[in-house]
C-alpha cells in the first residue's frame, strides 16, 4: 500500500521520531479507513473532499482536517516525484477554513505564576518549573538537558535536543525541528538559584545511589540518574503542584504560553519572544499571541498621544 510504504521509506528518514509517529497515527486513524481501498491512480479530488466533509461532520476541528490535508498533499507530491502520478488532486480540494485567531494560548497570570513558583519552593523538582516559566522551553527540551548544556558562570543554556517516548523504543532523544529551535538562552537569577539548589540535591542523590548511577549527565533525572519520563512528571509532580498552588488544571505546555504572554504584556518586542521560544518565524508568534497585542496597542497609543502633546514638543495639529 502506497501510504504505508511512503511513511516508512519517505517520511521516517526525514523527520523526527515524534513527527513520524504523529503521521502514522493520522494516516491509520483518519485516512486509511476511508481511502485505504482506493488505488493510488484512481484517487480523485471527490474522494478526498468526501473524506474532509465526513471528518467535519464528525466534529473534527478545521486544524485537524488541515493536518490530514497536509499529509495527503505531501504524499501525493512524492507520488508525482516517483512517477506514480502526473498530478496532485489535493490542489482541487476545498479545505475547511480555519477561523482567525483559532490558536488561543492558555496562560497563567503573573499572580498565578508567582503562586506556582511559591508552591514549588523546596520541591525536589522546583528547578524545571522555574526554568519552564522563565525560558518558555518545551517539556521535551527541558527534560533533554544535560549539565554540558549549561554554563553556570555566564548563566547561559544551550537548547540542542528534545526528549520523547517512541513506541517500541522507549525514551529517545531527537533533533529539534528547525534551526531556530536550536538556541541559546540567558537565564534569570531565580532560574540559576534553582539550578544550583538542584545541583546540590542531585549530588547527594548520586552519592546515595553510586552503584548503578547513570553517568550521562541528565539534569532532571530519577534516583538512578536516568532521564525523567514526561508522563511521570505530569502525574506525580505537575498535577499535585497545581493543586497545592490552588490553580486550575492545565497542560505543562501552558507554562510556555505563560512565558510568552507575560513577556509580551511587559512590552517585550515580539521578535525577542520569537527567538526565546524558538519559533521559525515571527508570524507564528504573532498568530498564537495575537490576543495579547490589542491591549499593548492601546497602551502604546496613549503613550504616543502623551508624547505628541507634551508641552516641550510640537502640538498635534
Amino acid at each position: 500500500m502506497f501510504l504505508q510504504d511512503w511513511l516508512r521509506y519517505r517520511v521516517q528518514p526525514r523527520v523526527r521520531e515524534r513527527t513520524y509517529q504523529n503521521y502514522c497515527e493520522t494516516v491509520s486513524k483518519h485516512i486509511l479507513p476511508t481511502l485505504g481501498q482506493i488505488k493510488l491512480q484512481q484517487l480523485t479530488a471527490t474522494h478526498i473532499q468526501k473524506l474532509y466533509d465526513m471528518k467535519r461532520q464528525q466534529q473534527l476541528s478545521p486544524r485537524s482536517i488541515h493536518h490530514i490535508h497536509t499529509i495527503l498533499h505531501r504524499a501525493l507530491d512524492d507520488a508525482i516525484q516517483l512517477h506514480h502520478l502526473s498530478q496532485n488532486v489535493c490542489h482541487d480540494v476545498v479545505v475547511p477554513r480555519q477561523p482567525k485567531g483559532h490558536l488561543v494560548a492558555k496562560a497563567l497570570t503573573i499572580e498565578q505564576a508567582r503562586q506556582l513558583l511559591t508552591a514549588a519552593e523546596d520541591d525536589e523538582l522546583e528547578a524545571p518549573y522555574v526554568l519552564a516559566i522563565t525560558t518558555g522551553m518545551r517539556q521535551g527540551e527541558l527534560l533533554a538537558f544535560t549539565w554540558n548544556d549549561i554554563d553556570i558562570t555566564t548563566g547561559k543554556l544551550q537548547i540542542r535536543r528534545s526528549l520523547c517516548r517512541a513506541p517500541h523504543k522507549g525514551t529517545i532523544t531527537s533533533e529539534l525541528k528547525t534551526v531556530s529551535s536550536r538556541r541559546c538562552i540567558q537565564m534569570t537569577a531565580c532560574a540559576l538559584d534553582a539550578l544550583q539548589r538542584h545541583t546540590s540535591q542531585q549530588q547527594r542523590t548520586s552519592r546515595e545511589h553510586e552503584i548503578g548511577w547513570n553517568q550521562e549527565g541528565w539534569i532532571f533525572c530519577n534516583t538512578r540518574g536516568k532521564p525523567l519520563h514526561a508522563a511521570d512528571l505530569i502525574r506525580r509532580s505537575f498535577r499535585p503542584l497545581l493543586e497545592k498552588a490552588g490553580l486550575p488544571p492545565m497542560r505543562f505546555h501552558d507554562l510556555r504560553h505563560t512565558t510568552a504572554t507575560l513577556l509580551l504584556s511587559m512590552g517585550t518586542h515580539p521578535k525577542i519572544v520569537q527567538e526565546l521560544l524558538g519559533h521559525s518565524n515571527i508570524m507564528i508568534t504573532l498568530e498564537i499571541y495575537s490576543h495579547v497585542l490589542p491591549p499593548l496597542q492601546e497602551e502604546t497609543m496613549h503613550k504616543f498621544h502623551a508624547w505628541l502633546t507634551d508641552s516641550d514638543s510640537s502640538s498635534c495639529q
